[in-house]
């Protein structure tokens, strides 16, 4: 139902309408800007302990075995800041990566046959840190 101060057709009848929003716009942009730090700080922080989860799980089972640790010291993580945003990438370089988290099976481009079962590292690693990295930024944002 229309008000007369909101003319929407599904605005409740006490809404008023708000002109307001260059202010409103402001306002959540300082906000933004005065969380970023300790939001980098957060990000920076659990980038860390998925890198972390991430290299214990690939040392043995469940996990992939880890015979020369190559594979383990090739994990990274890396944190960058543009504007308003914050990204953290966590990765490896190592082509067996894929193959060692979902398995594989048939031939590969040589011809040689495989039923490689995966050895998942990543996907638990990340579970494990979700809830808390989502918890940390809550309480830094104010949800």
């Amino acid at each position: 139902m229309a008000s007369p101060r909101n003319p929407h057709p599904n605005a409740h009848p006490s809404a008023g309408a708000y002109s307001n929003a260059p202010q409103i716009a402001a306002l959540l942009n300082a906000r933004a800007a005065a969380a970023l730090p300790a939001v980098a700080s957060v990000v920076q922080h659990y980038a860390m302990l998925l890198e972390t989860a991430i290299k214990a799980n690939a040392s043995g089972r469940p996990g992939p075995n880890a015979p020369t640790g190559d594979y383990r010291r090739s994990w990274t993580h890396e944190v960058s800041t543009s504007g308003l945003h914050v990204e953290a990438i966590v990765g490896t370089n190592k082509p067996q990566s894929r193959r060692l988290e979902y398995g594989f099976v048939g031939a590969d481009s040589l011809g040689r046959i495989y039923n490689q079962p995966p050895y998942p590292h990543v996907g638990p690693a990340v579970e494990q840190v979700r809830p808390a990295f989502l918890a940390a930024v809550g309480a830094v944002v104010g949800d």
